[in-house]
């Protein structure tokens, strides 16, 4: 994942892959509690988006995160806030 910014997508195939070959990431899932309680990404860090500002200070600024969620959308909003 060298190389990437901030903003760059990332495939599930590829973020699947990394996992199996046990590259360290920093997963961050942006769903609702709903949607996670029907299963997550092992090891995933849970923070609804909407709660992603109260809890910014559980995210180490200093590390790569991917942010998933079902569709992109809420990932792709999470990434663009914590860019600013």
């Amino acid at each position: 994942m060298a190389g990437k910014t901030i903003l760059d997508e990332i495939l599930p195939e590829e973020v699947s892959k990394n996992i199996k070959e046990r590259r360290v990431q920093n997963i961050i899932d942006v769903r609702e509690y709903e949607e996670v309680a029907q299963g997550k990404i092992p090891g995933a860090h849970h923070i609804p988006l909407g709660e992603l500002q109260d809890r910014i200070h559980e995210i180490e600024k200093d590390k790569e995160h991917i942010m998933v969620c079902r569709s992109g959308s809420r990932s792709g909003m999470a990434a663009e806030f914590l860019k600013e």
